[in-house]
């Protein structure tokens, strides 16, 4: 029996609950997946996914409620965790904004990355590329970018698992996920499935 948590202040979360109920079936894993909006809510689960939204908005209400700190503390602890677009730049040590420079705002700097938000400008907000992830096999993953930020460097502990146009685009470290783009866009459940693999073997 797996627990998933998503994080719910704002984004794709009743898009992530879909794709990991059906990532759970495609597994024949037993579980349920529920709603994470205050650090109790944190108790008996066994992995949590940290949605795309706006970052500065998911992180701020996060540290009001004082589910910021209690959610790092479990990621330290051993939680495993996937966080999507805003997800990851929650997750990253180090954030900055490519228009603006240097962003105050709250973070899990628990990930040995360096993001920069707003990476593609207007002129792509939106697009979408196959990407080749071989920890899912041969077939191309469609990469949905939708205000995407980039991952510019990592470190000596993090493991990339893809890249688009040269730069990381799904990392992983330890039981950390991080990914700049949207998997739960697609109908394609393979990275949560993926994901929800690495929390059964934790």
């Amino acid at each position: 029996m797996v627990t998933a948590g998503v994080v719910a202040i704002q984004g794709d979360v009743l898009e992530h609950v879909d794709a990991l109920k059906l990532a759970m079936a495609r597994l024949g894993l037993e579980g349920s997946v529920k709603a994470v909006k205050r650090s109790v809510d944190l108790e008996k689960l066994d992995c949590v996914v940290i949605p795309g939204g706006e970052s500065t908005v998911i992180g701020r209400v996060a540290e009001r409620k004082g589910l910021l700190g209690a959610l790092k503390k479990r990621i330290e602890d051993g939680l495993p965790v996937f966080g999507t677009c805003a997800g990851a730049i929650l997750l990253a040590k180090e954030v900055y904004d490519a228009k603006v420079g240097e962003v105050d705002q709250p973070l899990l700097k628990v990930m040995d990355v360096r993001i920069a938000r707003n990476y593609y400008g207007r002129q792509r907000e939106s697009f979408e590329v196959d990407l080749h992830i071989p920890v899912l096999g041969e077939k191309p993953f469609r990469g949905v970018f939708i205000r995407a930020p980039a991952i510019e460097s990592v470190g000596s502990g993090v493991e990339v698992l893809a890249t688009y146009e040269g730069l990381p685009v799904l990392v992983k470290q330890g039981l950390m996920l991080a990914a700049t783009f949207h998997p739960e866009l697609t109908g394609d459940t393979r990275i949560h499935e993926y994901f929800l693999s690495l929390a059964k073997r934790s």
